[in-house]
């Protein structure tokens, strides 16, 4: 799930090396925490954060079909 978001993030941004991604995984529970360069914020988040929520919601489903949840952060 790692390499996923990173992938997703890595295409919507402009400076995809400082892309990074931290998974942390405890009981079935996987939190990922997305970083990317402050220029691109607004790229990962959209409008009204609308690309926010997809990136979770497809995140999501990949994780039910793998028998897990995740949350996706997106951190400062």
């Amino acid at each position: 799930m790692k390499d996923l978001l990173t992938y997703i993030a890595q295409n919507l941004v402009e400076h995809p090396q400082a892309v990074d991604v931290q998974e942390t995984e405890t009981d079935g529970n996987v939190v990922l925490e997305l970083r990317v360069d402050p220029s691109d914020m607004g790229k990962v988040i959209g409008r009204q954060g609308r690309i926010a929520k997809e990136i979770r919601t497809l995140m999501r489903s990949v994780a039910q079909r793998q028998g897990k949840k995740v949350s996706v952060e997106i951190m400062d």
